[in-house]
């Protein structure tokens, strides 16, 4: 026998040997490992988690939150250029290979080799990719590496092509907390795949490798490199031409991290209905993709963002330019790129007010500033007016906001800050609520959190317990100096009027709607402060946050917008105690209901899940679930205060108001000591809302910031806005009301039409026998405690 013929029959001997030891290896590891391997129908039912998104009442977003970032999409709505890019990266001969690449495999073992033992190649095919991504570790042995190979070939065996593609297309991980490519279309150029440019695929398919390291976000240099590889793959595999490339390869790497577009503007809403759903579900809440919808309207959320950021910043006018925010280098200033750069990355304010810098002052005092992304802008003296004149320099950063008719107005980022709040009156729905002027320079929700004194706006509490006692609106208390020794204010106590003058006989009316201390603190006398104070509760006050002493009366405890505004709803819903609430409804993704509050708000009669009275919504902090409303006043004495209230605005301290040219509304200023704090609380019988004002350290506001000058206008501006197509809805008069006629001198008339007699509608335990007094009717002072010294 040939020499030559004996070797080559020994060879193929070995190999075939070696082939079948090889087999007969492979097929025992893999009836070793398949027992341990998920089946390929277990990849179907992997859930893609999807963010929990918060929405208003009428389905707008509002928030979306999630520990990964995932927006699912069907294969047949990956655009071809996409599929295109990333088997050209990853997987050339995906549509030919069993699940496993041999001549890659080959390819990354002779690297390994040449390499003394580094990883530096790999042979994943885009199956091993996904099997590696759905159920295995990432751990760098070569176990792991035989169960992917093991795992590949059973999905490839029971899932078509395209199956494999779409789920490796939305589960793979491509930084920035995205998973999946329409969800990294979005965070890196906030557009969905159907609208990116080839440039942009080649940079989603550069990604794979390191997503972490190469994104365009985190390198743009890095992604760049990668990105043009990629377009040399797609190139060399035909799915490009040469011309396609050349433009592609010129363009630049541009892009800026996006969050979730919200539809409207409520961040504080939103965390506190996610913190509320993470208290029940725990961390699962992000992958479930629930859908949480709110009582929040849309329109009214709008309106309290626009009327709390214009109040904030008419009173930041009023108090004068800080001065420039910064200054840009003369470098970065000459080159427009990088001044652009250098702007996006101070940020808008509020999305109101935009970074610009000056370029020049024209010798008519007009500014020359650039605006960045709002391009070159000119602010005219009259725009700046209430600046004053600073000493501008070229490359100072200033704020700047539209104004009217194109104009652009010189803006400051407020110091000072605030809170508005509104609520549905018949059932306690949070329908707008506004925290601060912009939540991501600080998410600290006043609304909720900020316990502030109130001032008198805290007045109206203790006149409706003096009507519900039996006093009546036109009863006569003394508004005169007096001085207290009371062991519980600790010292001698002198209390003043606001104008620091005395009106002596003053009925209820008058005292509420001029806001006159005096006389409110000897109506809390007459009362006592114990049973006032015990009976706060009726407004759903904390009593530990309120004194238990006269200077009650004048709101030196401390409560927050929210306490106060549910507090004013006891009189706009007739004399019941709601719990403010957002949730009104909680689905998943399906659309299987988990929660539904028992209310028509969320489920028009009967409601479809009666369990959602029995889910504990509670939160650490801010508002409750819904809650069936309690009677906690008489519907007559609601009234009363409601006329009381109007009062205030016709005649009172709340005159304002009247710039609305509306007959339905009531409501109460509120200013503490040393102007630390401005409040308006008012209502009509479909919303009542709160305006509050004040720096967050306490510092005082300023002298004349009083609640008629800063916080009046932002609620005016919010009521304005939101009932200017509604009609007029003044309380309704109760039946438990009866028309009664009372002389001068607080006796009941011995008949309706007794000369100099007023008819006042009264109840029962108010009217008096003919003949006899009521209760504050003549100035009597009543108790004498504490003791009065004159």
């Amino acid at each position: 026998m040939n020499p030559v013929f004996k070797i080559i029959t020994a060879l193929l001997a070995l190999i075939l040997a070696a082939g079948i030891g090889l087999s007969v290896a492979l097929a025992a590891l893999y009836v070793h490992y398949a027992p341990t391997l998920p089946e390929a129908d277990a990849v179907r039912d992997v859930r893609l988690q999807t963010p929990l998104q918060v929405r208003s009442a009428d389905g707008r977003l509002m928030g979306e939150f999630a520990e990964e970032r995932r927006i699912p999409v069907p294969i047949d709505a990956i655009p071809q250029q996409v599929r295109d890019a990333f088997i050209a990266a990853e997987d050339e001969r995906f549509y030919d290979h069993p699940g496993v690449d041999v001549m890659g495999l080959a390819r990354a073992a002779l690297n390994l080799v040449s390499t003394g033992g580094q990883r530096t190649q790999g042979g994943s095919t885009i199956t091993m990719q996904l099997a590696r991504n759905i159920f295995l570790t990432r751990d760098r042995t070569y176990e792991r590496k035989l169960r992917e190979i093991f795992l590949a070939i059973r999905l490839e065996q029971e899932m078509s092509k395209d199956e494999i593609l779409e789920l490796y297309l939305n589960k793979i991980y491509l930084g920035q907390r995205a998973y999946g490519i329409e969800a990294a279309s979005r965070v890196y150029f906030g557009r969905s795949l159907e609208d990116l440019e080839l440039d942009e695929i080649a940079t989603l398919a550069a990604l794979p490798k390191a997503p972490s390291t190469t994104n365009p976000v985190a390198s743009p240099e890095r992604a760049e490199i990668r990105r043009n590889y990629v377009l040399r793959r797609m190139l060399e595999t035909g799915a490009i031409d040469e011309a396609a490339f050349e433009t592609a390869v010129s363009r630049p790497v541009l892009s800026e991290r996006h969050t979730a577009a919200t539809e409207i503007d409520a961040h504080w809403v939103a965390e506190m209905a996610r913190q509320m759903v993470v208290n029940l579900w725990g961390d699962e809440a992000y992958r479930r993709g629930l859908q949480v919808h709110t009582t929040i309207d849309s329109r009214q959320q709008e309106a309290a963002n626009q009327a709390l950021r214009e109040g904030l910043l008419e009173y930041d006018e009023r108090h004068g330019f800080r001065g420039p925010e910064m200054r840009i280098p003369e470098a970065t200033l000459d080159d427009s790129d990088a001044r652009e750069r250098a702007l996006k990355a101070i940020g808008i304010h509020g999305r109101l007010l935009f970074p610009a810098v000056m370029l020049g002052l024209d010798e008519d005092g007009t500014l020359r500033v650039d605006g960045g992304r709002i391009g070159e802008q000119t602010i005219l003296p009259e725009d700046r007016e209430w600046a004053g004149s600073p000493d501008f320099a070229r490359g100072d950063v200033i704020r700047i906001r539209p104004y009217t008719d194109g104009r652009w107005r010189l803006a400051q980022k407020p110091e000072v800050t605030g809170a508005v709040i509104a609520q549905a009156p018949e059932d306690g729905a949070i329908t707008a609520l506004a925290g601060g002027f912009d939540f991501f320079e600080n998410r600290y929700d006043r609304t909720t959190q900020a316990q502030r004194q109130p001032g008198s706006a805290f007045k109206p509490l203790v006149y409706a317990l003096a009507l519900r006692e039996g006093y009546r609106p036109e009863g006569t208390v003394i508004d005169a100096p007096m001085v207290f020794n009371d062991p519980a204010l600790g010292a001698e106590w002198r209390p003043q009027n606001y104008t620091r003058r005395f009106h002596g006989e003053t009925t209820l009316r008058e005292a509420l709607a001029n806001s006159r201390n005096l006389a409110s603190i000897r109506l809390l006398d007459r009362l006592g402060t114990g049973n006032v104070h015990q009976e706060l509760t009726r407004f759903g006050l904390d009593l530990e946050t309120q004194p238990n002493n006269l200077s009650m009366v004048l709101g030196t405890g401390t409560l927050t917008p929210l306490q106060l505004n549910n507090a004013y709803g006891v009189f706009a819903s007739g004399g019941r105690l709601n719990s403010p609430w957002i949730i009104t409804r909680i689905e998943t993704v399906d659309g299987e209901v988990l929660y539904e509050a028992p209310t028509e708000r969320a489920c028009p009669a009967p409601c479809s899940s009666p369990r959602g009275q029995d889910l504990p919504l509670v939160a650490s902090s801010g508002p409750l679930q819904y809650t069936d409303p309690t009677p906690v006043l008489q519907p007559g004495v609601a009234w009363q205060m409601s006329e009381m209230l109007h009062g205030v605005i016709t005649s009172g301290t709340g005159r304002r108001a009247l710039e609305l040219g509306r007959s339905d509304l009531a409501g109460k200023t509120g200013t503490t000591n040393n102007y630390r704090d401005a409040w308006f609380a008012g209502f009509n019988a479909d919303l009542v809302a709160t305006a509050w004002i004040g720096f967050d350290d306490n510092r005082e506001l300023g002298r004349r910031e009083s609640g008629g000058r800063a916080a009046l206008p932002i609620w005016t501006r919010f009521m304005g806005s939101v009932l200017a197509d509604e009609p007029e809805r003044p309380l309704e008069r109760p039946d438990d009301l009866v028309r009664v006629a009372i002389l001068p001198n607080g006796q009941r008339a011995p008949s309706d039409n007794t000369p100099g007699a007023r008819n006042q509608w009264l109840l029962p335990h108010q009217i008096p026998e003919r003949g006899h007094v009521i209760p504050g009717s003549n100035g009597d002072s009543g108790s004498q405690q504490p003791e009065l010294v004159f």
